[in-house]
């Protein structure tokens, strides 16, 4: 018997493309959180969040594992060609510590966001505002209607 539930949801809009783990909850800042068996959370950012990010060099965590966090918490930063940007807590618990096979492999967060490019584990709570996929895809909809407007003055102004 097939399962009826899909692993993965497309979303394709303007040049964006993914698929999206439906199993997953998003957070509204573009970090996806997946459940471990053993109750962990392993979070990473979305295709969409690194490819607003561009292509990384360079990525630390500053927070030590064991250490209590909540949304919002900076742990650690990533650089880019565009620009560097902190690494936040989308869970109410405690932080498990950074993906140690990112280390000297950054081009994981690229090449398999959903997969070996995660970022890091922390147990407890996801954030109140995190939203299972198809929600997501309405965030992603809202998001990339809003750079295509902010787009569009920007050609006007021309």
């Amino acid at each position: 018997m097939e399962d009826p539930k899909p692993k993965t949801i497309f979303f394709k809009r303007s040049n964006f493309v993914t698929h999206l783990p439906a199993d997953a909850f998003y957070s509204p800042s573009h970090y996806w959180l997946s459940r471990e068996p053993d109750g962990i959370w392993r979070v990473g950012f979305t295709k969409f969040a690194v490819r607003m990010l561009g292509e990384l060099v360079d990525q630390a965590f500053e927070t030590p594992p064991e250490t209590a966090v909540h949304p919002g918490t900076i742990l650690g930063w990533v650089e880019g060609f565009k620009a560097i940007s902190d690494i936040y807590c989308v869970v109410e618990g405690v932080f498990h510590g950074g993906n140690p096979a990112l280390k000297g492999q950054i081009a994981q967060i690229h090449q398999a966001p959903y997969g070996a490019g995660w970022l890091y584990r922390a147990a407890g709570e996801p954030d109140h505002n995190c939203m299972p996929a198809l929600e997501y895809t309405d965030l992603l909809n809202a998001t990339i209607d809003r750079m295509l407007e902010q787009q569009k003055g920007q050609n006007l102004g021309r």
